[in-house]
This record gives C-alpha cells, sequence and structure tokens, in this order.
C-alpha cells in the first residue's frame, strides 16, 4: 500500500498560506488542523457535528467522541485533543460556528452542507495541488501526526490508542523511516 506523503516545515507552511489566501480561511485551517494535529481520517473530519466538538457553552471539549458510524473500523472511539488544537478551534467556533445549531455539520461546504468524505478528500487535495505539493492526500495529516508522535518518543502504545488502530502493525505502517533517522538512531551510541 502506497503511504501518503509526508509534508516537510516549508511544504506545511505553503499550504497554510495557500489557505489563508482563500474565503474559507478559518473554515480549511479547522479542516488542516483536525487532520495535522489530532490525526482524523477526511471521512471522519467530514462526518462531525457541532455538538460532537463543543459542550453545552460552545467551549471546545477536550475530547471528541466518534460514534461507529463516523468511523473507519466502525467502532466508538475517541480522539484527544491538545489545549493548542482546542484553542485553535475555539477561534473557529466563535468566528464561523456562532450560527449553527448543535446539529449543524462542524465543516460547512459553501453551500452550507455538510461535506462528504469524498468532497473533503477532494478539499485537501486542492490544498496541496494550489501548494504545488505532489503526493500528498487527505491521509497525510494523519500520517504526520503519527509520526511526530513517534519522532517525539511517545510509545507506540500510547501511538496506536492515539491513532484508534486496533493492530499495532497498522500503526507502526504510518511511522515515518528515512536514511537522516536511521543515522541519527545509532549516534546514541557511545564508546
Amino acid at each position: 500500500m502506497k503511504q501518503a506523503r509526508l509534508l516537510t516545515k516549508q511544504e506545511y507552511k505553503r499550504v497554510l498560506d495557500v489557505i489563508e489566501s482563500n474565503k474559507h480561511a478559518e473554515r480549511n485551517r479547522a479542516c488542516m488542523y483536525l487532520s495535522f494535529y489530532a490525526g482524523l481520517r477526511a471521512c471522519e473530519i467530514s462526518s462531525l457535528r457541532l455538538h460532537d466538538v463543543v459542550d453545552e457553552e460552545r467551549k471546545v471539549k477536550s475530547e471528541i467522541v466518534l460514534e461507529k458510524h463516523m468511523t473507519k473500523g466502525n467502532q466508538r472511539q475517541r480522539v484527544m485533543l491538545s489545549t493548542a488544537l482546542r484553542k485553535e478551534l475555539q477561534r473557529y467556533v466563535d468566528d464561523v460556528c456562532r450560527t449553527y445549531s448543535r446539529n449543524d455539520a462542524f465543516i460547512k461546504s459553501q453551500k452550507g452542507t455538510a461535506f462528504t468524505p469524498l468532497t473533503m478528500s477532494q478539499l485537501f487535495a486542492r490544498f496541496y495541488k494550489n501548494a504545488g505539493i505532489e503526493g500528498a492526500s487527505s491521509h497525510s495529516g494523519r500520517r504526520q501526526f503519527i509520526t511526530t508522535l513517534a519522532e517525539a518518543q511517545v510509545n507506540v502504545r500510547v501511538i496506536q490508542a492515539l491513532a484508534r488502530h486496533s493492530h499495532l502493525n497498522t500503526t507502526m505502517r504510518y511511522i515515518d523511516i528515512n536514511d537522516k533517522k536511521l543515522e541519527a538512531a545509532v549516534e546514541h551510541f557511545k564508546i
């Protein structure tokens, strides 16, 4: 299976610059952040409702509960949100979702309807194309999320839980390995 391409820091910044130049910048930035900083799949982002993300006072929750119909594995799952991500999503809620009802789609299309998984994937493809990045897909953020956790030396079982994978082998396939990382790894040995 071909892996989604990881972005360099410069490419990620280029994508955000493309997003900022769009009239739906807040919405598109929220999509990117949910992918890159929570590891959500395009189908999960497109299925979110406002009540999945915010509490009764419209404050972003510390975790999102994905009901089984919203997930790839057809199992109820929890997604932990960092403090930084909650802050960014709160800005989106305050600026864009002011008039949304609790049952409205969290991410709406130009027509005011929910994205489908396909149209969400196409939205990500458009970000990357407009930034001149080839080989990236809607799954690039999820793979980046998992690889970043591994590079931070987070325990692989914790990464598996955060990625919501049933099998550790699946998680391991997401983690990027390259020559630079291999060279750095052997430098841990001192003689």
